[in-house]
C-alpha cells in the first residue's frame, strides 16, 4: 500500500524501484498506447515504461532528417481516443507528429512512469518466481548514470514496444569506417552539421532518400544518389488544412469523424493492390508512375529506364511525393546506378559493367545512409531467455513468428506490439486525369490502428496476471506451439502468393532466407476481429493462479470500429446539431455583450 492505494493502482515508487507489474520496454506509439490501456482498461499504474532516447515519440522523435514526414494522412495518423483537430496538413511533418505525441503524453500523465535514457540489455524468465529480470543501463554522462549506471527490474509481466523500425542499418562497404568526410544515418540526423556547398553521396534512394534529396538540394553543392534498385513512385498531392477547417473538426466533431472513416473506407477498398499484382489497381500504380516520369523528367530519358522497376507493385515500399523526380533533374544531382564497390579517403568506388573498379566523381564530404533499419530482427539488441532458459534467437533460428504477431513460444507472459507479420504500408488518396479521385495504398493502411488492436488484447492477457498477484498468487500464460505453428503456416502461405512474394525484388519485409517476416497478409480489420477476444485456450497456463483463468476461459476486449457506420445524412444531421450546440454556447457566453451592443 503507498498513498492510500492498493495494488495494481500504487505507482512505482522509491522503494519499490525495481519492481512493476508490467515493464513496457519503448516510449513511441505503441508503448504509449499501451500504457494508456493500463490505466483505462486494467486500472493498472504500477508499471515503468523504460526509453533509451531522451523523449517520448519512438521513430518521430528519433528521425529529425531534411523532409522528414508522414506517408500516412494524419487525421488517420492518430489515436482513436486522442484525435487531433489542429492537424495543419494533410501529412504532417515529422516536427508536428512529435508535438502531438508529446501532447498526449502530457494529457495521460506519462511522464511519472518514463525512465529516460534507459536502454534495455537483457531480460530474463524466472521460472520459479514466475517474473522477468530485466536488465537496464542508463546513459553515461547522466545524472542516472553517476548512481546507478545498471540495475535489474522484476516484474509479472514485459511487453516489447520497440516496433520494427528502431535500430539503424548500416551499410557493409568496404572502406565505410574510414571514410574521410562525416557520416550520418538518416536515422541519427546531425543539425549541428553546415550542409552549404557541401558534395553528398546518398547511400540509397528509397522513401527516406526521396524525402531528404529535394530538401538538401537547395543548400548542398552537388548530391549524387547511388541507386541499387528503383522504387515505384506516386504523387503525394499534399495541402495544407485551413484555419476554418480546423476548426470545424474541432467544434463538430462527427465531422471529423465521416473524414476519418471515410480514409478507413478508402484504405480497405484497395487492398488488393499489394496482394494481386496483375489487379486493376496494381496496374493503374504502373501508368501513374510512367506518367509522373515523362511529365516531371521530360528532358531525361536517360533516367527513366533506370528509375521504372522491374518487380510488382508493393513487393517494396512505393515512394509517395511530388518533388523527388524533380530533383533528380537538378543540374547538382546526380544518379549512380553502377554498385558501390568500396570507399577510400573521400572518394567512391563503383563497379563497370566490364568488372573495373572507378572512381565516383567528384570527391565527397558527407555520407548519408538513408539505408534503413533492421527490420526483422525485432528484438534487436535485446537479449532475451524464456521458458528454462530458452533464448529468442533460439526460437526465431529460421525467422521471427508470434501468435497473432503478439506472443512468442517459450517466452511467458511476453507480448510485442507491431511485432512480426503485422507490419502494414500507407497509402494515399490521388486526383489524376483518368479518374476524379483513386485511392493508392503501399501497404494499405494506419499501422495505429493495428497497434490499438494490439494494445487492447495484450490488456486483456494482462488482466488475470494482475489479479493473481494481487491475490498473492502467481500466474504464467505462453502460446501452445502448436497454435503458433499453424497460426504462422496460415499467414505465410497467403504471404507467398502475394506481392510481397516477387523473386524479382529484396525488400525489408523479408529476411535474408526469404521469409516474410513483417508483413501482415489480410485487412486491418479482419485483424482487429481476430483481437476482439483473448482466448487462454490458446495457452499454456501454469502458476498458483490457474484458477483465475479457468472460471473465465475468455475476456472479450472488443475493437474500435473505424469504418463508417451511419450514413452521410446522419453524419450531417449530428454536424447541424453540433453547429447549434456550439453557436448556442458562444450566444450564451456572450449574451451580456451582445445585449450591449443592442442598447448601444
Amino acid at each position: 500500500m503507498a498513498g492510500g492505494k492498493p495494488y495494481p493502482e500504487v505507482p512505482v515508487g522509491n522503494k519499490t524501484y525495481t519492481n512493476a507489474a508490467v515493464v513496457i520496454i519503448g516510449a513511441g506509439i505503441s508503448g504509449m498506447c499501451t500504457a494508456i490501456d493500463l490505466i483505462k482498461r486494467n486500472n493498472c499504474r504500477n508499471f515503468v515504461i523504460l526509453e533509451r532516447s531522451a523523449g517520448f515519440g519512438g521513430t518521430w522523435h528519433d528521425n529529425k532528417y531534411p523532409g522528414c514526414c508522414c506517408d500516412v494522412w494524419s487525421m488517420l495518423y492518430s489515436f482513436s481516443f486522442a484525435q487531433n483537430s489542429d492537424w495543419t496538413r494533410e501529412y504532417p511533418g515529422q516536427e508536428e507528429i512529435l508535438s502531438y505525441l508529446v501532447r498526449v503524453a502530457q494529457e495521460y500523465n506519462l511522464y511519472q512512469y518514463v525512465r529516460f535514457n534507459t536502454s534495455v540489455e537483457e531480460s530474463t524468465w524466472d521460472d520459479e518466481a514466475k517474473k522477468w529480470r530485466t536488465k537496464v543501463s542508463t546513459a553515461q554522462g547522466s545524472k542516472e548514470g553517476e548512481f546507478q549506471q545498471e540495475y535489474t527490474i522484476s516484474s509479472d509481466f514485459l511487453v516489447s514496444a520497440v516496433g520494427q523500425l528502431n535500430s539503424p542499418k548500416w551499410p557493409e562497404i568496404e572502406g565505410i569506417g574510414s571514410f574521410d568526410g562525416k557520416t550520418m544515418h538518416s536515422a541519427r540526423w546531425d543539425w549541428s552539421y553546415d550542409l552549404e556547398g557541401k558534395r553528398v553521396a546518398m547511400l540509397g534512394s528509397g522513401c527516406t532518400s526521396a524525402q531528404i534529396v529535394p530538401e538538401i538540394a537547395k543548400v548542398a553543392k552537388h548530391i549524387t544518389i547511388f541507386q541499387r534498385t528503383p522504387n515505384w513512385l506516386f504523387p503525394r498531392m499534399d495541402q495544407p488544412t485551413s484555419a476554418l477547417m480546423r476548426s470545424v473538426y474541432k467544434y463538430i466533431p462527427p465531422i471529423r469523424w465521416r473524414k476519418r472513416a471515410g480514409q478507413m473506407d478508402f484504405r480497405e477498398a484497395f487492398y488488393d493492390a499489394v496482394t494481386d499484382s496483375q489487379s486493376d489497381n496494381a496496374n493503374m500504380i504502373r501508368t501513374l508512375h510512367q506518367q509522373k516520369l515523362e511529365a516531371e523528367l521530360p528532358d531525361r530519358k536517360d533516367l527513366w529506364d533506370k528509375l521504372t522497376p522491374k518487380y510488382n507493385p508493393g513487393c517494396k515500399r512505393v515512394i509517395i511525393s511530388d518533388d523527388f523526380f524533380p530533383a533528380l533533374g537538378l543540374p547538382n544531382v546526380d544518379l549512380e546506378t553502377r554498385p558501390i564497390d568500396s570507399i577510400a579517403g573521400s572518394k567512391v568506388k563503383v563497379t563497370e559493367a566490364d568488372g573495373r573498379i572507378v572512381d565516383v566523381e567528384p570527391e565527397f564530404d558527407l555520407l548519408v545512409c538513408a539505408t534503413g533499419f533492421k527490420t526483422t530482427q525485432f528484438m534487436h539488441p535485446i537479449e532475451m531467455k524464456g521458458k528454462n532458459g530458452r533464448a529468442l534467437s533460439e526460437v526465431w533460428k529460421d525467422g521471427a513468428q508470434a501468435l497473432y504477431g503478439t506472443c512468442v513460444e517459450d517466452m511467458p507472459n511476453f507480448c510485442q506490439l507491431y511485432g512480426p507479420n503485422t507490419n502494414l504500408g500507407e497509402f494515399r488518396q490521388l486526383q489524376c486525369p483518368e479518374a476524379a479521385i483513386l485511392t493508392f495504398l503501399t501497404g494499405h493502411n494506419s499501422i495505429i490502428l493495428m497497434i490499438e488492436a494490439q494494445s487492447r488484447w495484450i490488456n486483456g492477457l494482462i488482466a488475470p496476471v494482475l489479479t493473481a498477484r494481487k491475490q498473492g498468487k502467481a500466474l504464467s500464460l505462453r502460446p501452445k506451439p502448436a497454435k503458433v505453428a499453424a497460426y504462422n503456416a496460415e499467414i505465410q502461405a497467403e504471404l507467398q502468393a502475394s506481392s510481397f512474394n516477387d523473386p524479382n525484388c529484396n525488400s525489408w519485409y523479408k529476411n535474408e532466407s526469404g521469409r516474410i517476416t513483417n508483413n501482415w497478409s489480410r485487412t486491418v480489420v479482419a485483424y482487429q476481429h481476430q483481437m476482439e477476444e483473448v482466448k487462454f485456450d490458446d495457452f499454456v497456463v501454469e502458476g498458483s493462479g490457474v484458477g483465475i483463468v479457468r472460471d473465465r476461459p475468455r475476456i472479450h476486449v472488443g475493437r474500435v470500429k473505424e469504418e463508417t457506420s451511419v450514413s452521410d445524412r446522419t453524419i450531417v444531421a449530428l454536424g447541424a446539431v453540433g453547429a447549434a450546440a456550439v453557436v448556442g454556447s458562444w450566444l450564451l457566453r456572450n449574451s451580456q455583450y451582445l445585449r450591449q451592443v443592442k442598447v448601444s
